[in-house]
């Protein structure tokens, strides 16, 4: 935990918070805080500070804290995956948190199993833990906008025009696609497929709807491997 990031029921005023659960048994374990100590503090949504330890124990740990610093830059992205399988989700969530992406869509298609949707790890109190956790690990507090969304072909025709509108908008595929382009700042829309990819036919639709689609070389990787590499490659 890079942030000890409060939510509202932490506080007890504006300047001091009460912990206890997860945050409490970092502090203790993996920290070795101690009265006194100084901590990086972040409000979820909200500006980051210091902030001193003030009362510790096995029950609560009290903190009085100042914000006066701005979370990271946001990258300009929409990010758009093929539902990846329930493993795979608790890192994706994370790894897209901590990288700074603020607007994620899981999406159906050809390859994803119906099953896949029924998971726990949908539950949107497991999502929000997730989310937490990727950003202690940034040290950022702005939560990412996660949407579920179990129909492609109305996404593609009905969506996605609007969201890549103005934006340049790719689709990670490794056959019939031009090499990744180089690093920018540029608003983009991204889309990777589950496991195997997207089908042709999804392709072909993608294309339609005016997606470019790029590959990463002659290696294919899995989604939870494809997605820091492209955020990585595609933007500065």
């Amino acid at each position: 935990m890079n942030l000890l990031l409060l939510e509202p029921e932490h506080l007890t005023s504006s300047q001091t918070a009460r912990v206890t659960g997860r945050r409490l048994e970092h502090l203790l374990k993996v920290h070795r805080a101690q009265v006194g100590d100084s901590l990086r503090i972040g409000l979820l949504n909200g500006d980051m500070g210091a902030g001193t330890i003030t009362r510790l124990d096995s029950e609560v740990a009290e903190i009085r804290f100042e914000l006066n610093q701005t979370p990271p830059k946001s990258l300009p992205l929409t990010l758009v995956v093929g539902l990846p399988r329930p493993q795979m989700l608790k890192r994706i969530l994370q790894t897209i948190a901590t990288m700074g992406v603020k607007h994620l869509i899981f999406v159906h298609s050809q390859r994803v199993e119906k099953s896949f949707w029924q998971t726990p790890q949908l539950q949107p109190q497991t999502i929000h833990e997730q989310l937490i956790l990727g950003l202690e690990q940034g040290v950022d507090t702005c939560l990412p906008q996660i949407e579920l969304v179990q129909r492609f072909k109305p996404f593609v025709e009905d969506r996605l025009p609007e969201l890549a509108k103005n934006k340049r908008a790719l689709v990670a595929h490794p056959r019939r696609a031009l090499a990744c382009p180089p690093a920018s700042e540029e608003e983009t829309v991204l889309l990777i497929g589950p496991e195997g990819g997207f089908i042709d036919y999804e392709i072909d639709c993608l294309e339609q709807a005016g997606c470019q689609t790029i590959h990463l070389g002659e290696r294919i990787l899995r989604v939870e491997t494809a997605v820091p590499v492209l955020l990585a490659k595609l933007f500065s």
